[in-house]
């Protein structure tokens, strides 16, 4: 119940602004699979759009991860660097990304190979995107922005544990989490095809201050039954 009241408290302050969502749904904590619906928000009443998408997101299931939400105090599973987990909670949407230049209404960066997500948690630039060229390196492990296989071709950053720029991040929280093209279960992002990801880029509405609510099953069936 905790849990819940949380996550309603939270998104019923944010429905000020916000007027569009991802939802993603998973079964369980430690299931690597679930599905992810798209809403809009009209007079009040929040209405599916689009066809629900499975996806896949962390080996390892889901953690409480840091974004717009207040993680409860008594929260067994929290998501930490390298555990393998999708973090569980709100966030907002940053920039969507991808290897060429695609037109879109939603910010939108093109990277090139320089352009790394730092995940070393002992480096200055650690949870956030740069360009390798431009700043003195003081990491050993990165994500490569671009690079030969095509999971980042089109994708958006996820607005988990401070990656924007100028926030701060806290050290070994988990880093580098978006929504991009894959196959499989991954490290900690949610990921779906080519097709759908660009359908949803085009559906991105800056003006909607989009957001993803991504968690279980019953604390996301919960939460719609609390704010409809």
């Amino acid at each position: 119940m905790k849990i819940v009241l949380a996550l309603c408290l939270t998104l019923v302050t944010l429905q000020a602004q916000t007027k569009q969502l991802l939802v993603v749904t998973t079964k369980s904590w430690s299931t690597p699979t679930g599905s992810m619906q798209r809403y809009e928000l009209h007079d009040r009443n929040w209405q599916k759009v689009g066809k629900e998408i499975d996806i896949k997101l962390g080996r390892n299931g889901l953690g409480w991860g840091i974004g717009l939400h207040e993680i409860p105090q008594d929260a067994k599973i929290i998501k930490k660097e390298g555990d393998g987990k999708a973090p569980a909670g709100i966030f907002r949407l940053r920039q969507a990304f991808g290897y060429a230049p695609f037109n879109i209404e939603y910010p939108y960066e093109v990277y090139k190979e320089t352009d790394h997500c730092v995940d070393d948690v002992n480096s200055m630039f650690y949870n956030k995107i740069v360009d390798s060229t431009k700043i003195e390196r003081d990491y050993e492990s990165h994500e490569r922005m671009k690079f030969s296989q095509n999971y980042y071709k089109f994708g958006i950053v996820v607005d988990h544990n401070g990656i924007t720029e100028g926030a701060k991040s806290k050290r070994g929280a988990g880093s580098c989490i978006f929504i991009h093209i894959k196959s499989v279960p991954t490290a900690g992002c949610t990921v779906m095809n080519g097709s759908q990801i660009q359908e949803v880029l085009r559906w991105l509405d800056p003006k909607g201050e989009p957001l993803l609510l991504q968690g279980t099953e019953s604390v996301v069936e919960t939460l719609w039954e609390s704010v409809r």
